[in-house]
């Protein structure tokens, strides 16, 4: 069960930034551009929060199921905070992927109780793009592009 959810824990992850690249571009062009908001500009928000929570439930399964996981209690929390894999893999991936998840939330429910296409638009480039560089700041490239 650990190996089918890490890889698609792994291929689902190309989906996330394929969309949330997009939703962050799409705004910041339409913002520049002083675009009108579309329900098209609605549905790429939206998939890029759907896409995004269900990446959070597959990491869930993965974190609870993963071999590392019983660290926890073979090794404690000193020992995983000095192994620099450890500490990624059991709490900076997570914590901070949870932190961008709740951004991408967030900056979903304040762009829909904005009444202007602009402040639509900043609303979303503004969490999406905090949120995707989150992302990528952590995500394990040297397993993940092997």
């Amino acid at each position: 069960m650990y190996n089918m959810v890490k890889i698609l824990h792994s291929y689902w992850a190309y989906l996330v930034l394929l969309i949330l690249v997009l939703a962050v571009i799409n705004s910041i062009v339409k913002l520049a551009g002083k675009k009108e908001y579309e329900a098209k500009d609605f549905r790429i928000a939206l998939f890029a929060l759907i896409v995004s929570h269900i990446q959070l439930l597959l990491g869930f399964i993965l974190y609870f199921v993963s071999p590392r996981f019983s660290l926890f209690s073979e090794s404690g929390m000193g020992e995983i905070m000095k192994n620099s894999v450890d500490r990624l893999y059991l709490v900076e991936h997570p914590l901070i992927n949870i932190i961008a998840i709740v951004l991408i939330t967030i900056g979903y429910s304040k762009h829909k109780k904005k009444l202007l296409s602009n402040a639509k638009f900043k609303t979303i480039s503004v969490f999406y793009a905090i949120a995707l560089v989150l992302f990528l700041s952590r995500i394990p490239w040297n397993t993940w592009l092997a």
